[in-house]
């Protein structure tokens, strides 16, 4: 009796913690951090595609008739490519993108803990090379387009997932929220 008791009372102190809407709002920052898979950079046909790893910050800043908050903020992103090609030359790619970015985030959803978005990205993709032989590749603006969704585990930690954009299409990382 006396350990259901126990467990009825942390149950009920972690729903109760658990259980807070999570909607983005104005004034909500968010800092992301992830790995990515899958590019959609140019490289040399043939090339071993890395990891990639981003990371990006956003404010809510407008609340928006209907059900939705935009937020701007700030992405980075470092991913490599990497080639062997004949008589032991290896090459090798950097990708390192700055960007600007601009999200919609709605929040018509009736879900705790949810928080999905798209949004739009304007960038400048650094690319570098250890032999500029295998062709001409060039440093750039980009634009963009994602879609993304954070669960929220406590009132500051997330999980979240992002496709479309950036160094990789497909990204997942944390997010913690302040």
């Amino acid at each position: 009796m006396k350990k259901s008791i126990i467990l009825s009372v942390i149950f009920t102190l972690l729903t109760m913690h658990f259980a807070s809407s999570q909607e983005f709002k104005v004034g909500t920052n968010a800092i992301n951090a992830g790995i990515g898979i899958g590019s959609s950079l140019s490289v040399y046909s043939g090339a071993t595609e890395g990891i990639g790893f981003g990371a990006s910050y956003e404010r809510g800043i407008w609340d928006l008739p209907g059900p939705g908050v935009v937020s701007l903020g700030a992405y980075f992103g470092y991913k490599t490519f990497s080639y062997d090609g004949f008589y032991s030359n290896h090459y090798k790619w950097t990708y390192i993108i700055f960007g600007i970015r601009g999200a919609y985030h709605y929040t018509g959803f009736d879900i705790d803990n949810l928080d999905v978005y798209a949004g739009a990205m304007v960038s400048y993709n650094n690319i570098s090379d250890n032999d500029s032989s295998l062709g001409s590749y060039s440093s750039a603006a980009g634009a963009s387009g994602y879609i993304g969704g954070r669960w929220y585990f406590t009132k500051t930690i997330a999980a979240f997932v992002e496709a479309g954009y950036g160094v990789s299409i497909l990204n997942i990382g944390a997010t913690l929220r302040f």
